[in-house]
């Protein structure tokens, strides 16, 4: 019988997010937002929203720099002072805090970011509730959320699960198919007692596949989720196609910690 405090284990680790998805990040200590705020102009000019969001665009293709990212949390909140019922200015909003929470080492920071990430993300969800951006990245915080609260981890499956369905309602192939890969993800580390099913996992992510055979992620999490369940071989097959793909030019970070990801899985197969 699975104890508490083994749920507990368990569910602590269950979320990764996505999307896009990833390892530890490198900035020491936590970031004080108004002096990003300064850095990144002050209080809102004459700028535009649409202006802001570019500039916010500009420092996110720099995120491996994580205070370009926190710089770009600034002007997309710049935006949304100048307009806030702009759309794009939130869900990017809740997108540039899910990366930095997944990211940061600051505790502080990472809980801020989420919850901030949830607040933005129900914004979006609020302004345009039928497109995916929102609820993709409303359902990403939330399971960025639930990595380091277990208050927030008794819920978040229900959550998650409600937004990424959604996602695949209004576009199953919103981010290469990563709706789908959320959902495996979801199924194959949640307790089974909590609604978790490694064949349900699967399923998901080969029906990711066939609408984003390009996402390495989703690669990635479906060799995890064959390996759980003994197909070693299988799994092999997909960390292969991981370590041949050429990655988008907008996400090679993203590649390189898939690459990292896939190596690391390929230590464990029999």
């Amino acid at each position: 019988m699975l104890t508490l405090e083994k749920m507990r284990g368990k569910t602590r680790g269950m979320i990764i997010f996505w999307l896009v998805l990833f390892t530890a990040g490198s900035v020491p200590g936590c970031r004080s937002r108004d002096a990003e705020t300064s850095q990144a102009g002050g209080a809102v000019s004459e700028k535009t929203a649409t202006d802001r969001i570019a500039e916010a665009d500009a420092f996110y293709s720099q995120r491996e720099d994580l205070s370009k990212v926190v710089l770009g949390i600034a002007v997309l909140r710049q935006a949304r002072i100048a307009d806030d019922g702009n759309y794009e200015a939130a869900w990017k909003l809740a997108k540039f805090e899910y990366y930095l929470g997944l990211h940061s080492t600051d505790d502080r920071e990472r809980e801020a970011a989420f919850r901030e990430g949830i607040d933005a993300g129900k914004i979006a969800v609020q302004l345009q509730g039928d497109k995916a951006d929102g609820h993709f990245w409303l359902g990403a915080n939330y399971g960025g959320s639930a990595e380091i609260s277990m208050l927030a981890a008794l819920a978040v499956f229900q959550d998650i699960r409600r937004e990424m369905e959604r996602v695949i309602e209004i576009d199953p192939n919103y981010e290469v198919g990563s709706g789908y890969m959320v959902l495996g993800r979801l199924y194959l580390e949640v307790p089974r007692v909590l609604g978790g099913d490694k064949k349900k996992a699967i399923d998901y992510l080969e029906k990711g596949l066939r609408v984003g055979s390009g996402n390495g992620l989703m690669h990635l999490r479906l060799a995890e989720a064959y390996h759980a369940t003994g197909r070693d071989r299988d799994a092999r097959k997909q960390i292969d196609f991981i370590l041949k793909m050429t990655p988008g030019s907008d996400y090679l970070p993203e590649h390189e910690e898939t690459v990292a990801g896939a190596k690391e899985l390929e230590k464990k197969l029999s």
